[in-house]
């Protein structure tokens, strides 16, 4: 659609943490888009323009970018998780493509690929830790990112970290995570700080007897039942380390018989639950 009005508006705007200019006379990359638009979104919600300049005096050159802008809309909302609309503007017949992203929700920052992105000015960054620690705080203390006083490296099982690495290399298929040291990999995910070692690495990496000594009544319970009848559980195991590393045995305790009654619904859950329970210190 025509719209004189709005394209002199984006023309007059000022380019930084609410308004993004991309030429983008062809295409493209979908990935830095998703990035842009988690950085708008940490900085309190912002327009992507695809078909502008970004240099002044800025001038309407057209973009070919995101031919379906409603499929890119719908990839944005589900990587981002956060809202995102979209306006098409055609101006002296080129074509302005522009995303108009939410605000980030209360206390939580918005992610791309496991990285929370921020503009500083121009220049997009990951969040600043400090940052981060203001948006946590929003909504309260966050007891997981308090840091366990007298708690050392010494007490994160280092297996269990291996299999975090696995897992985050899966995840964002960043491969360069495989040379990061132990501990170097647990700061960058910010189990670790410049002050210590949180109650999250132990809640997650923990050896044993770390969590007995700053955790005492935190416990993970495993049962598993063949049949909805009362009475004793047919298996039942009862653990005090951290998450990973019951996790990295847990494939053992399901025999065959369990396996071919169990569904993938339930093995989330049952997953769910142990997480819960060593997280809240309670049984449920």
């Amino acid at each position: 659609m025509q719209d004189d009005h709005a394209i002199k508006e984006l023309l007059n705007a000022k380019e930084g943490e609410q308004v993004q200019f991309k030429e983008a006379k062809n295409r493209f990359d979908s990935s830095e888009a998703a990035r842009i638009c988690c950085a708008l979104s940490n900085c309190g919600g912002g327009k992507l323009v695809f078909g502008i300049s970004d240099k002044r005096p800025r001038q309407v050159v057209g973009s070919a970018a995101f031919d379906q802008p409603e499929r890119t809309r719908k990839g944005l909302i589900e990587k981002l998780k956060v809202m995102v609309d979209f306006q098409l503007y055609e101006y002296n017949e080129k074509r302005v493509l522009v995303f108009d992203v939410a605000s980030r929700p209360l206390g939580l920052p918005v992610q791309a690929d496991g990285v929370a992105w921020w503009y500083e000015g121009d220049s997009l960054i990951p969040m600043p830790e400090d940052v981060r620690r203001k948006i946590y705080e929003e909504t309260g203390v966050d007891f997981s990112g308090t840091v366990c006083v007298g708690a050392k490296f010494s007490d994160i099982d280092e297996n269990a970290v291996e299999v975090f690495r696995n897992k985050w290399i899966e995840k964002s298929g960043n491969t360069r995570l495989k040379g990061v040291e132990s501990e170097q990999l647990l700061r960058d995910c910010e189990a670790i700080t410049e002050e210590g070692i949180t109650y999250a690495a132990l809640i997650l990496f923990g050896k044993r007897s770390a969590v007995r000594r700053f955790l005492p009544q935190a416990e993970i319970v495993f049962e598993y039942r063949s049949s909805d009848a009362s009475g004793p559980a047919s298996q039942r195991e009862e653990f005090q380390s951290g998450f990973f590393p019951v996790m990295t045995g847990f494939g053992s305790l399901l025999t065959c018989g369990m396996i071919s009654s169990i569904t993938r619904t339930a093995f989330l859950f049952m997953i769910f639950r142990l997480l819960m329970n060593a997280w809240c210190g309670k049984q449920f």
